[in-house]
């Protein structure tokens, strides 16, 4: 007998400056999306809508419109940058549509219409900026996007070092896509900082990570980078000038669980031995699953019921066990620190003991917890200072 199909919407730029990384998100999400389909568990099959709004930010409006009004989609799966987020998040919120949004973001959103499956910053940006403080330096460069990601990110990082007495040396902007890295990197030769934390995003992230280790190594400078973002697929891009880089990510390739070896070599058998999945693709095919479990268990596609089910679900993914805090929409996830190696894969140094939850507008966020102390509930160790952040 066949099975009923069940319309979903996905979003990902297959072209423009972060096309690679919108390639992995389809790959990953494609991947859940077969898998599903030839499960008998599922009593429903998923029938997938692609969308590219090659990475132009007024098409992801566009294109989730034509989904909804169109194709009659109830649930979307997608976009990469927090640009392109806030351009469908006023279309899903004025419809009563869901997004499943799989990227890691800067935090301070919470909506209803929103799943967001990836790490919110207190997984990603907190561990990494506290590892900084307590082991190499309190004053840090900074360059990205310039955009939201980007912005916020370094407010969260000037408030945390701030607080630490440490400062922020310099904010250096360039736009989504701009090749222009040069002067950047003359400054940082020039200046000399101890640390550069990078936020940009796409082609300007890899031509200013190779940029940047020409420029160093010619100047026989050792400046460690820090990322909230880069992932194996980037590394492999940009080549031999990724190694070193200390990167704050719930997902690696090389996590050592029976859930990721089993996923890693579904992947290679499907997208052949010398690639890898991304973390924001790890978390598109997450984004599937949960979505999948959700529509099982409500036996309907209904927003509101889907939600429901989807709350507190928890399902052990390559990543580790996730589930969503129904309280605010986003994910539990386990925070992991790496260091990228020559071999185009990241060693881990740090983890979590226990899954995370999310707090996006950062609420429970306590400066004094180093990684090494963390908290596996994220709660505030008693008596200790916290940090204020503006909003």
């Amino acid at each position: 007998m066949t099975k009923p199909s069940v319309p979903v919407g996905i979003i990902c730029s297959q072209s423009g400056p972060y096309q690679a990384m919108g390639r992995e998100i389809l790959k990953s999400a494609m991947m859940a999306v077969d898998e599903i389909n030839n499960q008998t568990e599922f009593g429903f099959s998923i029938a997938a809508h692609i969308r590219d709004p090659r990475g132009i930010i007024s098409e992801y409006h566009t294109v989730c419109d034509d989904l909804i009004r169109n194709v009659g989609v109830e649930h979307i799966i997608g976009c990469y940058t927090s640009a392109s987020r806030k351009q469908v998040l006023p279309i899903v919120e004025r419809t009563d549509r869901l997004l499943w949004y799989p990227a890691r973001y800067e935090g301070f959103e919470c909506s209803d219409n929103v799943i967001y499956v990836g790490a919110s910053p207190n997984h990603n940006v907190l561990p990494l900026v506290r590892y900084v403080l307590d082991n190499l330096s309190r004053e840090i460069f900074c360059v990205g996007s310039n955009y939201v990601w980007t912005w916020e990110t370094n407010r969260v990082t000037r408030e945390l070092v701030s607080a630490a007495d440490g400062h922020i040396l310099a904010e250096r902007l360039l736009e989504l896509g701009e090749s222009a890295v040069g002067h950047i990197v003359d400054e940082i030769v020039r200046r000399k900082p101890p640390i550069v934390f990078n936020t940009l995003v796409g082609s300007s992230s890899y031509d200013f990570i190779r940029a940047f280790h020409a420029g160093t190594k010619a100047a026989g400078l050792e400046i460690p980078m820090l990322s909230c973002s880069l992932c194996e697929p980037e590394l492999s891009i940009v080549g031999p000038a990724s190694a070193g880089c200390i990167t704050s990510s719930a997902y690696f390739e090389s996590i050592r669980l029976p859930e990721n070896r089993a996923f890693v070599a579904r992947w290679k058998a499907r997208y052949g031995d010398d690639s890898s999945p991304s973390v924001d693709g790890q978390s598109a095919y997450v984004a599937v699953y949960l979505l999948a479990r959700a529509l099982q268990r409500a036996g309907t596609s209904n927003i509101a019921e889907v939600r429901r089910a989807a709350a507190g679900h928890r399902y052990n993914s390559p990543q580790g066990p996730v589930w969503i805090d129904g309280g605010n929409n986003h994910c539990v996830l386990t925070p992991r620190l790496a260091v990228s190696n020559p071999r185009g894969q990241f060693d881990i140094f740090w983890e979590a003991d226990a899954p995370v939850k999310p707090d996006p507008y950062l609420t429970q966020l306590d400066v004094a917890v180093s990684p090494s102390r963390e908290t596996s509930a994220g709660d505030a160790l008693p008596n200790a200072p916290h940090l204020r952040v503006v909003k």
